[in-house]
């Protein structure tokens, strides 16, 4: 897809995230493929996905921008976003038009500066749009300097140095538009249509929506805290001590 078609088609929109991990009950690339139509549907303008194998399911489902990420996990590393050339490369092969990298200070497997592993992606993939997901403002300038194409606020309130953060992190947003001189992708803590617009009123380009859409099992939990309501495991231990 044209640099200048991703542009327009993401400008102003809503790109919901369709992963599921292998502990999760819709751990499936076939499931994710119909959640990204159902996004669609509902009037999504891009889907962001993890794995190979997921995105190619979803490409062949949907026809809009992806937003690709590959989570692997290095011994010793925090870093789990996209997190070396190994996993940028088998996107870039696969032609997904956005790769998301973990663009924070915390070290890469493949270099302990973050910098010169952006630095050296930016230079051997020119043409391929990326996107920075970042924990703070001096991340997000980093990025932006570096060459990044797209700057998102996806890892405010997840790293150890910004676990203060209330989330959506709009001041974060806000900051990053001002000066960042990138589109800025809103993302991370976004819970309900409200939250959604207040990033957008803070300036996003555009935005991402992942768990309170498509993480049911996450969903269920938020209305059972947030209710207070008794859990199925309450109600079976309730009936088991009623019929002793």
């Amino acid at each position: 897809m044209d640099k200048a078609v991703v542009y327009n088609r993401l400008a102003g929109g809503l790109i919901v995230s369709c992963q599921a991990l292998q502990d999760e009950p819709l751990y499936s690339s076939y499931i994710m493929s119909r959640m990204a139509y159902a996004a669609e549907e509902g009037g999504a303008v891009g889907i962001r996905a993890n794995s190979i194998s997921d995105i190619r399911e979803i490409k062949k489902t949907v026809d809009m921008p992806v937003i690709g990420i590959i989570k692997q996990k290095y011994e010793g590393y925090e870093t789990v976003i996209t997190p070396t050339r190994l996993e940028v490369e088998a996107l870039v092969l696969e032609g997904v038009e956005i790769i998301a990298l973990d663009c924070t200070i915390r070290p890469h497997p493949s270099d302990k500066n973050s910098e010169d592993f952006l630095y050296k992606i930016r230079h051997e993939f020119p043409d391929q749009l990326l996107m920075a997901d970042c924990s703070n403002y001096a991340e997000g300038m980093a990025a932006a300097r570096l060459g990044m194409d797209f700057i998102g606020t996806t890892l405010s309130g997840y790293t150890d140095y910004t676990r203060d953060r209330q989330l959506p992190d709009l001041e974060l947003i806000e900051q990053l538009c001002r000066d960042c001189g990138k589109p800025v992708i809103a993302e991370g803590g976004i819970k309900t249509p409200e939250q959604l617009g207040c990033a957008f009123k803070a300036g996003a380009w555009a935005a991402v929506v992942g768990s309170a859409i498509t993480r049911p099992r996450e969903i269920t939990r938020d209305f059972i805290l947030g209710a207070g309501c008794r859990t199925k495991e309450f109600k079976e231990y309730k009936q088991k001590g009623e019929s002793e």
